[in-house]
């Protein structure tokens, strides 16, 4: 890459870096590592909510997948303004108003310490191993410019991050983050002018080609449970995994716990509310313009460069046979899009369908080579050959003009460093207010808890480090964070949606958490095929209908307003 992109990566990274060092020069108390001591303004906090979810993953994950799959996945968020509007009136007030660090203090007022410890615990578990999805996504651009170990790339970014996490605190998190959705609305609308400029068909012919592909197809109303997005599931699982995510997640709710008051929090909520969606879109119409840019450039076969090197090593006169049967099949599509655009422009009905049906045919083809080319490499690597999350990084380093190419990698890093610092802020938080504060240490200084929580942010960055080098291989990098997430956000939410149930005892609630997570385990392995946003769904029903049965007979317990031993 030209040492011009360097310096616009090292610049930017040099003024998030500094500036939020600056902001929390003199932190000595936990609530202003922890809380930026409840002052934050509203807008700050709505951006710091939105950058957090629009991190490296959705840079890299979300493009392949919209290169691959197109608009569809954009339905798994129809659930987030209903979501955002439930929140801004029920947990929000309810949460910052208590004065409580982490949503899970909360559950020990109102139910025992041992829900509250559980809930803090899959908390701790879900949010480590999207952490470590996280660290993938610019791991995988490193490895892609580069040709590193994977493992080497993860160690690259995670290091400093971590670092950075440990001095900063959220203060530092919560305006690198301002400054990083700046960039990345930047750096996403000059690439999609970068692609409608050297588009060589006109774009309603171009739209036209990605549509017959399935590509522009945003809503898909059948009521498939096996169906990852549909219209459904995005309103239904996606409600249910949105108000878990937004209203008991602690990487969201200590956002707006840090915020001046409870209108200033809900405020920052709806902000997600009203733009979160277009932005996913805008997201997504980058991956289809990259799939339509690739229908006139020579495309990889492999978008994997260290399985590329591997597959041309260890099988060069098989690998070789491949390559050209892709290259005849690339120009066979390539000729029967030209095709479409022509009929159509030609105004004839018929011809234009006709040569539609011929490249979706010529479209499989290459579909066809790929997955023989994807398993091949599976073979030879012993690892998992989907390449998803390479399809952007290709794309930028190879056909992007200068000064843009280092635009989106300062924009995936800075992503990567905002998002992940995020995570780790409140996996310290969790870490230490609801373990170490409550069960080993209720008593100590400031200093002393700040210093284990710099402790805490270290040792989850390792182990999210680990978790990141496996991610990489399992698929779109969104998708993976999203499938962890929905293992646990269902049973979790299920739990505060108890203790806004006046009837429920804490042994109902206890029992209600473990039988929502093993109603979850038992759907997950005994019918794979049910897509995992109605994890979120079968979590939190069961979580509330087993608490309620279990808390028949007892007498209405109201939360209370003390602080629980710490």
């Amino acid at each position: 890459m030209h040492w011009i992109n360097w310096v616009i990566v090292a610049t930017y990274l040099t003024i998030v870096v500094v500036d939020g060092l600056r902001r929390t020069r003199g932190t000595k108390d936990i609530e202003g590592y922890f809380l930026a001591n409840r002052s934050l303004p509203w807008w700050a906090v709505g951006l710091s909510v939105m950058a957090t979810q629009l991190s490296a993953v959705t840079l890299i994950g979300t493009t392949g997948q919209g290169a691959t799959d197109g608009l569809r996945f954009v339905q798994f968020y129809f659930g987030l303004p209903i979501a955002m509007v439930i929140l801004g009136v029920t947990l929000v007030p309810f949460l910052h108003g208590a004065k409580v660090y982490t949503a899970y203090e909360y559950l020990e007022r109102r139910f025992d310490a041992r829900t509250r410890s559980l809930t803090s615990f899959l908390f701790l578990l879900s949010r480590g191993m999207s952490c470590g999805t996280i660290i993938a996504a610019p791991a995988v651009v490193f490895s892609a410019i580069f040709g590193w170990d994977i493992r080497w790339s993860v160690a690259l970014i995670g290091a400093p991050t971590v670092v950075y996490t440990m001095i900063g605190g959220v203060q530092a998190v919560a305006w690198a983050d301002v400054k990083q959705m700046v960039l990345v609305v930047a750096a996403l609308s000059a690439i999609v002018v970068v692609l409608v400029i050297n588009m060589p068909l006109p774009m309603d012919d171009a739209l036209r080609i990605a549509g017959a592909t399935g590509r522009l197809q945003v809503f898909d109303f059948s009521f498939d449970l096996t169906k990852t997005y549909t219209f459904w599931s995005g309103i239904l699982g996606g409600t249910f995994l949105m108000l878990s995510y937004f209203g008991t997640d602690q990487s969201q709710v200590q956002r707006y716990l840090a915020a001046r008051s409870v209108d200033e929090a809900r405020s920052s909520l709806l902000m997600s509310a009203y733009w979160k969606i277009p932005l996913q879109a805008l997201v997504l119409l980058v991956g289809v313009l990259v799939f339509l840019y690739y229908l006139f450039q020579p495309a990889p076969l492999l978008y994997n460069p260290a399985h590329d090197r591997a597959v041309r090593s260890a099988e060069p006169a098989a690998y070789r046979v491949l390559e050209t049967r892709y290259e005849a099949a690339i120009g066979q599509r390539q000729v029967a899009a030209r095709a479409t655009a022509d009929a159509r422009r030609a105004g004839d009905a018929t011809a234009t369908a006709s040569q539609l049906a011929m490249f979706r045919a010529r479209d499989a083809d290459v579909g066809i080579v790929r997955k023989e080319a994807l398993a091949e490499a599976a073979r030879v690597t012993g690892q998992s050959s989907r390449d998803v999350n390479y399809i952007i990084p290709r794309f930028v380093l190879d056909h992007l003009p200068l000064g843009l190419a280092g635009l989106f990698l300062a924009a995936v890093l800075g992503a990567a460093l905002s998002s992940v610092a995020a995570e780790l802020n409140s996996l310290s938080t969790v870490s230490v207010i609801d373990f170490y504060r409550r069960w080993v240490k209720p008593e100590g200084t400031d200093a002393h808890f700040l210093t284990v929580s710099r402790l805490s942010t270290g040792v989850w960055g390792i182990f999210a480090c680990f978790v990141a080098a496996k991610a990489a291989t399992l698929g779109s990098l969104i998708e993976v964070v999203n499938r962890f997430g929905s293992f646990f956000y269902g049973s979790i939410l299920g739990v505060f949606l108890l203790a806004m149930i006046a009837r429920t005892r804490p042994f109902g609630a206890f029992v209600g958490l473990l039988a929502g997570m093993a109603a979850v385990g038992t759907v997950s392995f005994a019918a794979p095929s049910v897509a995992f946003l109605w994890y979120n769904v079968v979590g939190a029903v069961t979580v509330v209908v087993v608490g309620l049965l279990f808390s028949l007979g007892g007498a209405p317990v109201a939360a209370t307003s003390e602080r629980p031993p710490q």
